[in-house]
């Protein structure tokens, strides 16, 4: 069927986050803080294994007091900054400072890149009149990340976790987004790359086009369907 509306994650489906190597280099360098390069690469290695960096990959193995935190990491700020930090904290590392400053980092700018064809797609829908909107599970404000890539202009609302205490794939936010768009959910489609969280929509009612979380140079195209989706 043709939708009316769009909604976008954030991470991994319109933006990508930098590599843990990258991170953990941008937080040195803040922090003014060196390291040899086998510290680093060992480093860089124990901090991905632990799943430290928010939107990299996930934790091989979550710690039992870790637990919950991880299942509800997205309801609150304070606790998705306590589980990160907490996950960062397994990796002994040269400064204390430097915890806080790699959860500083992520949030910023220059640590998302987005996907090559984001700024395309996003155009498209906004010069045919196609309503759209981000919905992220996610603990901190990603508008000024968009904004500072030119995204922004190009979205009509931001539904994130965090700020309702709800986390996909509960029915509810993505209840929420539909009624800022002003539509009901079958004219709406969910575009996302975790086909859990994302998926959920379908409960509600909303379509579901999922695209895989890549590398931004490895998925050039994968939103360019999108458009052909709506009226």
């Amino acid at each position: 069927m043709a939708y009316k509306g769009v909604l976008f994650d954030f991470s991994g489906t319109l933006l990508r986050i930098e590599p843990v190597t990258s991170w953990l280099r941008g937080a040195l360098d803040a922090a003014g803080v060196t390291m040899t390069d086998e510290e680093f690469a060992r480093t860089a290695r124990e901090l991905d294994r632990a799943g430290a960096l928010p939107g990299g990959s996930a934790p091989e193995r979550i710690p039992d007091e870790l637990a919950e935190l991880w299942r509800i990491r997205d309801r609150t700020a304070e606790h998705h900054r306590d589980l990160y930090t907490a996950l960062a904290r397994q990796v002994p590392l040269p400064a204390e400072e430097l915890y806080d400053t790699l959860y500083v980092r992520h949030k910023s700018p220059a640590a998302w890149t987005p996907y090559p064809d984001a700024a395309e797609v996003l155009g498209t829908l906004r010069e045919r009149g196609v309503a759209t909107g981000v919905v992220s599970n996610i603990g901190w404000d990603l508008r000024p990340v968009l904004r500072a890539h030119g995204l922004d202009p190009l979205i009509s609302t931001y539904v994130l976790s965090f700020e309702l205490g709800i986390q996909k794939p509960d029915p509810r936010i993505f209840e929420v987004a539909c009624r800022q768009l002003g539509l009901p959910p079958e004219d709406v489609l969910m575009v996302g790359d975790d086909r859990r969280a994302d998926g959920g929509a379908q409960a509600l009612g909303c379509g579901y086009f999922p695209v895989d979380h890549l590398p931004a140079a490895d998925r050039p195209a994968g939103l360019r369907p999108v458009p052909d989706l709506v009226d």
